[in-house]
């Protein structure tokens, strides 16, 4: 399991994940932050990033925040 720190821009023109001096993700997304449309884009993105399907993401706080923290279960290798 793996705990990320991610800044999230809705709105942008293009989605992109860039990596931050402090190690956390700095995300673009094209939805905008209404009834939960950015944070499904999010999950969906960390989904294609990380190799793992979308229930094994969780947002653990900042679901209405720009700043949120996700809980990610990578399998064992």
């Amino acid at each position: 399991m793996v705990i990320l720190k991610v800044k999230v821009k809705p709105n942008s023109q293009q989605q992109s994940v860039q990596t931050e001096s402090d190690g956390s993700l700095k995300i673009c997304l094209k939805s905008p932050p209404v009834d939960g449309k950015a944070n499904q884009e999010l999950i969906k993105l960390l989904a294609k990033k990380f190799n793992v399907k979308k229930s094994e993401i969780t947002i653990k706080s900042g679901l209405s925040s720009k700043n949120k923290l996700i809980e990610i279960y990578l399998p064992e290798t």
